[in-house]
């Protein structure tokens, strides 16, 4: 069996490669300049995760914050539509625990979200009342 490669499938994969490699420097670079600037922590909350895979009863959302921020907390559907707004405040730096009773919602998978003017994070939680 005969390989026929004509040069326009060189030229192909030779521009293929070349656009492969740039791309490659292009991310490495990025990578470098991230980690030498590294990101502010202080600009962000964070958003704890719950102990135990199965949620029931009040919830309590923990999330701490090194700034004053306003802050959007919100329970998402499954399918990533709004709820329950929990709280849309102006938090002090510090902890802070946010309570929801978890028999508003029936058994099955939601979100929660925490989102401020530079950030937006989305946590996953099953609910089982029952």
């Amino acid at each position: 069996m005969m390989l026929f490669i004509t040069l326009q499938t060189v030229v192909i994969y030779m521009f293929v490669s070349i656009v492969l490699i740039i791309g490659l420097l292009v991310y490495r670079n990025l990578l470098r300049k991230i980690k030498k600037e590294g990101v502010d922590l202080v600009d962000y909350c964070v958003l704890y995760s719950f102990e135990k895979d199965v949620q029931t009863g009040e919830l309590e959302f923990y999330f701490t914050n090194e700034k004053k921020k306003t802050v959007l907390f919100q329970i998402l559907s499954e399918s990533h539509e709004v709820l329950h707004t929990l709280t849309e405040n102006e938090f002090s730096p510090g902890g802070h625990i946010l309570r929801f009773d978890s028999k508003l919602l029936m058994d099955g998978v939601y979100y929660y979200q925490l989102k401020t003017n530079n950030q937006e994070t989305k946590k996953r939680m099953t609910i089982s009342n029952n």
